[in-house]
């Protein structure tokens, strides 16, 4: 059983105050105070300090917060396998990007639950920065996301090579050619990923890259949903820059137009990633092969 402490350590983090927490989990400011005293004595440092009325975690409480979500999602995950022992069956948490969600990883997810009976899957849209750490945390089971990852603790099997291309309305006049130049590209209203998304940020590296800035461009709007984005393009309110894979949908369905873009190489690879310690391999192989059939008839 995870130490209630710990619990009414990380309902501090969440609620952002001891007042807060004491009324979350229904107990008095000076117990939850004890609480955290008793940590702090424990461990031997000062969990938080207080800077202009609000609560900080110190460099030691930082470190401290992140083992206590580790081992609540540890304690989760052990009462959670004690449950699907006695009803034999397997629990999966899979976090995925959204553009992930928006092309087939979603479908790939549910065909595989419906398939074998016995699998219970739940999808966790998150951005990868997140789901990095989710992962990590034992918060998620797997994570299927764009891009490679350095961390020595997380393996990675490659699903598909993916590459960004430039959406557009089937009516825009530049969904007649093979491809978009820079300088086109400059005279069409934008609606792009929100800067801290990695679209985004893999877009602006080749501008850069070509000695470009993203401020030469006429970006009118940021939206942080690919479907908003998708619908406003089809409604010729502008270009994007999204992710193929993303608008498969779509683009098998003649709904929109996309073009590669003369001069950016804006390729990168979707893997699926797994902790060390993870014991269905047979899942890991499953779920690739599931992928690359459900990708190939997309294309």
């Amino acid at each position: 059983m995870l130490d209630h402490r710990i619990v009414t350590l990380l309902t501090v983090c969440q609620e952002g105050s001891f007042t807060a927490a004491a009324q979350a989990l229904s107990l008095t400011q000076p117990a939850v105070s004890h609480h955290i005293r008793q940590l702090e004595e424990e461990w031997g440092i000062r969990i938080f300090h207080r800077k202009r009325g609000t609560l900080l975690p110190t460099e030691s409480g930082k470190l401290a917060i992140k083992y206590a979500r580790r081992a609540a999602a540890l304690n989760d995950n052990f009462l959670r396998e004690l449950a699907d022992s006695s009803r034999n069956i397997t629990s999966l948490r899979v976090g995925i990007t959204q553009t992930a969600e928006s092309g087939v990883a979603a479908q790939v997810l549910a065909k595989y639950s419906a398939d074998h009976e016995g699998i219970n899957i739940t999808i966790v849209t998150e951005t990868i920065n997140n789901l990095y750490a989710m992962l990590t945390d034992y918060r998620i089971d797997l994570a299927i996301v764009e891009g490679r990852v350095s961390d020595p603790n997380i393996r990675a099997v490659m699903l598909d090579t993916d590459y960004l291309v430039c959406v557009m309305a089937n009516r825009n006049p530049l969904a007649k050619q093979s491809m978009v130049t820079l300088e086109e590209l400059k005279k069409e209203r934008m609606i792009l990923r929100l800067p801290d998304s990695d679209t985004r940020n893999l877009f602006v590296s080749n501008l850069e890259s070509m000695g470009l800035d993203i401020e030469d461009f006429d970006v009118m709007l940021e939206v942080d949903n690919i479907a908003t984005i998708k619908d406003l393009v089809r409604k010729e309110m502008g270009v994007s820059i999204l992710a193929r894979s993303a608008c498969m949908d779509e683009l098998r369905k003649g709904k929109l137009t996309a073009l590669p873009i003369e001069d950016l190489s804006m390729v990168r690879q979707t893997n699926l990633l797994y902790l060390r310690d993870f014991e269905h391999t047979e899942i890991l192989r499953d779920l690739t092969k599931l992928y690359g059939e459900m990708t190939r008839l997309y294309q």
